[in-house]
């Protein structure tokens, strides 16, 4: 086997190892209130969110896939031989930044750490911000502060809205009506979630066949009349790609990742079945307009924050400020640490290759 075979066939499995643990990392995302609602078990939600993470491929496009791969960062200045090691690299400094803050319970973003690690691993090979595309990185640093608002505002409006429409029944049958619906929003949300974090792996690993040779780029229109020779495109990602991408976060997903769980479900604030169902379905409207729209953005962000819209309809102090606030400074170190981890990771496997190859 060729040695640059032997090399995207091993930064192929890092991805899905990454995936898996995007699925670990964020399982919390699809099960944490339908656990602490009691509505599942432990066992049997972490089953019904990995079922259909899977099968999301069947439901979504692949735009968050090219947004990931070609729309944030441009490898064109960087040796052709050294796309892989970038590649490789950025996704070392996601794993890490993953394993870090799954044990610290921390409730990251898996999508910000991809993005921060591809890019500190491409700045570091370039040696400059060149390789960064301003306009994708606008967009997705915009969902960063967008998505979590949508999923707040969601949360509050659909909480405040069951609030009035049930207003005259007992609160114990409200909640059971809801303990039926809280499996319906579980659901959807666990289909954005596949929908929108299995296309990140798809994207990085077909960036990674491109790199190789193995996929052919798409040649595209110029938009900038300024381009010297063709303008290129990440190329669909194969069929088998984007089932390995639905499988392995589904798999991640089945191991639970209990410590965010805990976190997500009970530290942010107290819910109840109505209040499971809004929040995970202020999520899923969320996730499903964004992946629709090609926008990678943070599943965790998108629950956390629906959680705390559900939360402040309640009332202002069910939401338990300075847990959240933990969380946000999490979600502030997320992309310049995975950045700098992946930059480190590229600098010791530069320096390997030069040394051995």
């Amino acid at each position: 086997m060729e040695p640059i075979t032997v090399l995207v066939v091993f930064i192929i499995a890092v991805a899905l190892i990454f995936d898996y643990t995007n699925g670990m990392h964020d399982a919390a995302n699809s099960i944490a209130t339908v656990v602490s609602t009691r509505v599942l078990s432990p066992g049997v939600a972490v089953a019904w969110a990995a079922f259909f993470n899977f099968i999301a491929f069947a439901v979504f496009g692949t735009s968050v896939a090219k947004m990931i791969g070609g729309g944030l960062v441009d490898l064109k200045p960087i040796a052709q031989d050294q796309h892989l090691l970038v590649l490789l690299s950025g996704l070392l400094g996601v794993i890490i930044w993953n394993l870090v803050t799954w044990y610290l319970g921390l409730p990251t973003s898996s999508s910000h750490a991809l993005i921060g690690g591809y890019a500190g691993a491409a700045v570091a090979a370039a040696w400059g911000f060149g390789v960064i595309i301003p306009s994708g990185w606008v967009l997705t640093l915009s969902f960063i502060v967008g998505a979590p608002l949508i999923g707040m505002t969601l949360g509050y409006l659909l909480m405040t809205a069951v609030f009035w429409l049930f207003r005259k029944m007992p609160v114990s049958k409200v909640d059971k009506g809801f303990r039926v619906g809280q499996l319906i929003s579980a659901a959807a949300y666990s289909l954005g979630h596949g929908g929108n974090d299995a296309q990140k792996t798809m994207g990085i690993i077909t960036a990674v066949l491109v790199a190789g040779s193995f996929l052919q780029p798409e040649i595209i229109q110029c938009k900038d009349p300024l381009a010297v020779g063709p303008c290129t495109a990440l190329p669909e990602p194969p069929l088998w790609v984007i089932l390995s991408a639905h499988a392995a976060i589904g798999l991640g997903t089945l191991t639970g990742g209990w410590r965010i769980v805990k976190t997500m479900g009970s530290k942010i604030a107290k819910l109840q079945p109505v209040g499971g169902f809004c929040a995970e379905t202020a999520g899923a409207v969320t996730l499903a307009f964004a992946t629709h729209f090609g926008i990678p953005v943070s599943t965790t962000h998108t629950i956390t924050g629906a959680i705390v819209g559900v939360g402040s309809a309640k009332r202002f102090s069910a939401v338990k400020w300075g847990v959240a606030g933990r969380i946000v400074w999490a979600w502030v170190l997320t992309i310049p640490m995975a950045a700098l981890i992946a930059a480190v990771s590229y600098g010791i496997i530069h320096m390997i290759d030069k040394l051995f190859f």
